[in-house]
């Protein structure tokens, strides 16, 4: 019995007694006069439980059956079931098992299994709160994610996504690598369905922000004023189309996208595993057909301004021209010009006055195809096959004479040359003692 009650009930003696009246019962417990004189006859019967709600101790009529708790965590308690929160296991068993639970309810199921724990955030820094932009389309936020999406089943993938920042509107696809290509794809692929927003929120990954470089003769030379460094291939591609290009100091300044990803590394992990995603193109199928539908549906909120930001494509912007890889070139004498060690011959049919010498914009295009343009005219080219190369005839190798060294001589050689040179010394030395002149002979 909770104080509430006993002060009802204290008050319900006393009226009872004849110490106070129904009507200053009622006002003491907060009552009307009818519910005092219901309360007083319950007193009579019931006694003291008299204050207390009838319902207490009984089963709820909403209550689910134990049944279907002991089945929803056998379900749960899978191996493909690992790490499910709350949230996803609701989807799961209505999906997968047609088990219908409330979220809150499933939770405490989890929770007494010991099949989820809360995770506690610590709160490191303070960073100031920011509004959402008030328009679809006003500002995108766009990075990459790393991450063992397949769970070690298949190869490494990367998630790209843009993310409105008004709406929370979600865009992505994996890909194999975090290149210049893929996000120009994933670019194209947002350009097609929403048009051209206003800008690009981003960090300053080396695919959006040139490295500076400060020459010696530049040091002193305040911000400012130094030589801007050349723009990359997608800041080149966001210039032509219109699109400004903002960059984001920290991780927290672009919070919203890296919120997006600690959803899809707990939530689409998971979906990835119950689908059975081991490849690239499974991985894609499961994203578009199931997580991205449900985020757009049930995390997408409504901006504070109906008027859409975006911005249709002219007629005049080419999307395959300026989504590409662009380099320039100088033509040669010959109007051939060279690109990744090949060598191109520009048709007799394009040239024109000021093209030999001239810089052409060259465009690898995302399909794998070569254009070059030079001024506001597409060249015709070809490839120059390069000759092949005489092959040597080998000859035969030239007999070369070594010097072999003589086998050393036998023992009845060296007896006979020992002989001749002691019979050569015995004869000089009774030469020398035979000379006329000599005083002691």
């Amino acid at each position: 019995m909770t104080q509430k009650e006993r002060d009802r009930l204290a008050a319900l003696k006393k009226a009872k007694d004849g110490l106070i009246t129904q009507r200053q019962a009622a006002e003491e417990i907060g009552l009307s006069e009818r519910q005092v004189r219901r309360m007083l006859v319950a007193l009579q019967t019931v006694g003291d439980k008299a204050v207390l709600h009838a319902s207490r101790g009984r089963r709820s009529n909403r209550s689910i059956d134990a049944g279907v708790r002991q089945q929803a965590i056998v379900k749960l308690s899978q191996p493909v079931c690992r790490g499910f929160g709350p949230s996803f296991a609701v989807d799961y068993l209505r999906e997968e098992h047609a088990i219908s639970v409330g979220r809150e309810t499933l939770r405490g199921w989890m929770t007494g299994a010991k099949l989820w724990r809360p995770k506690v955030k610590k709160l490191d820094k303070v960073h100031q709160w920011r509004e959402r932009k008030t328009r679809r389309g006003e500002m995108v936020q766009w990075d990459t994610s790393e991450h063992a999406w397949l769970e070690g089943r298949g190869a490494k993938l990367y998630l790209i996504a843009m993310i409105d920042d008004a709406t929370s509107e979600l865009t992505a696809r994996f890909a194999r690598h975090d290149s210049t290509e893929e996000n120009l794809r994933l670019l194209w692929s947002y350009l097609e369905q929403n048009g051209r927003p206003l800008s690009f929120y981003t960090d300053k990954a080396s695919l959006f922000q040139t490295a500076p470089k400060v020459w010696r003769d530049q040091k002193q030379l305040p911000r400012d004023e130094r030589e801007p460094s050349p723009p990359t291939q997608i800041g080149r591609a966001l210039n032509e189309l219109g699109i400004v290009w903002k960059a984001a100091h920290s991780p927290q300044a672009k919070g919203r996208i890296e919120r997006s990803f600690q959803t899809a590394q707990d939530r689409l992990v998971k979906g990835l595993r119950v689908a059975g995603a081991v490849t690239l193109e499974q991985a894609n199928a499961y994203l578009e057909a199931k997580f991205l539908p449900w985020w757009n549906q049930t995390l997408q909120c409504v901006p504070a301004s109906s008027e859409n930001a975006h911005r249709p494509i002219m007629q005049g912007q080419d999307l395959a021209s300026s989504l590409s890889l662009v380099e320039n070139r100088c033509v040669a004498s010959d109007y051939t010009f060279r690109l990744a060690g090949k060598l191109y011959q520009i048709d007799r049919s394009s040239v024109c006055t000021g093209l030999r010498g001239g810089t052409v914009r060259v465009e690898k295009r995302l399909d794998g195809t070569l254009a070059a343009r030079f001024r506001a005219s597409w060249l015709t080219l070809s490839r120059c096959e390069p000759r092949p190369k005489a092959t040597a005839v080998a000859q035969p190798a030239a007999s070369v004479k070594r010097y072999r060294k003589p086998p050393p001589p036998s023992e009845a050689v060296r007896r006979s040359m020992h002989n001749f040179l002691g019979g050569v010394k015995n004869s000089i030395m009774n030469a020398g003692q035979n000379r006329p002149g000599d005083l002691s002979r």
